[in-house]
């Protein structure tokens, strides 16, 4: 009964040393992950085929083996998970500062105009033709001349406007390329 309740502790606690170092470690990871999705672009964790999910679920994996530490305990996740759980609420509410949020987040961009691709801003979105087809596609669009503007927003969400309906410039505000839709 003694050695299962040695094991019970010591698969249930952490060490007071190993406490800033599972911080250190989770601000690391979230920090690093940021920098890929803005390097990337939003699409990388939009677009989730069967490879992409394989992907996530091992950054997840090296991502918790990393913060967690060795070995892994049960205080340990949760002062991890509390770690992640606190940077996301401090990004959250320094993203209501409006420079601050297009920095993190990055700008919304007009992918495609008129029906055409403008290939500058799809460069930029580490897009690719296959992506804009799909998308029109999914809007039930049979035509890319039907096609007013494709907008890549922040979320990596594609948002697809029919020829012909009228677009509220506010709406427009900030979001790069917007020149390619007035002639």
């Amino acid at each position: 009964m003694e050695e299962f309740k040695r094991l019970i502790v010591e698969q249930m606690t952490i060490e007071l040393w190993r406490i800033p170092v599972v911080i250190l470690a989770g601000v690391a990871i979230y920090i690093t992950f940021l920098g890929l999705v803005h390097l990337f672009g939003p699409r990388v964790l939009a677009r989730m085929t069967a490879f992409d999910a394989v992907v996530i679920v091992m950054f997840g994996a090296v991502a918790g083996r990393v913060i967690v530490g060795h070995p892994p305990t049960l205080a340990a996740g949760i002062i991890g998970l509390i770690t992640l759980m606190g940077l996301e609420a401090m990004f959250g509410t320094i993203r209501s500062v409006n420079g601050i949020r297009q920095a993190l987040d990055g700008r919304a961009r007009v992918v495609v105009a008129h029906g055409k691709v403008v290939e500058k801003q799809l460069h930029k979105s580490h897009m690719n033709r296959s992506d804009i087809r799909f998308a029109v596609r999914k809007a039930g669009i049979p035509t890319m001349a039907q096609v007013q503007c494709m907008i890549l927003e922040p979320t990596g969400e594609l948002t697809v406007i029919r020829t012909g309906t009228a677009i509220d410039p506010e709406l427009l505000k900030g979001v790069a390329g917007v020149e390619s839709l007035y002639p």
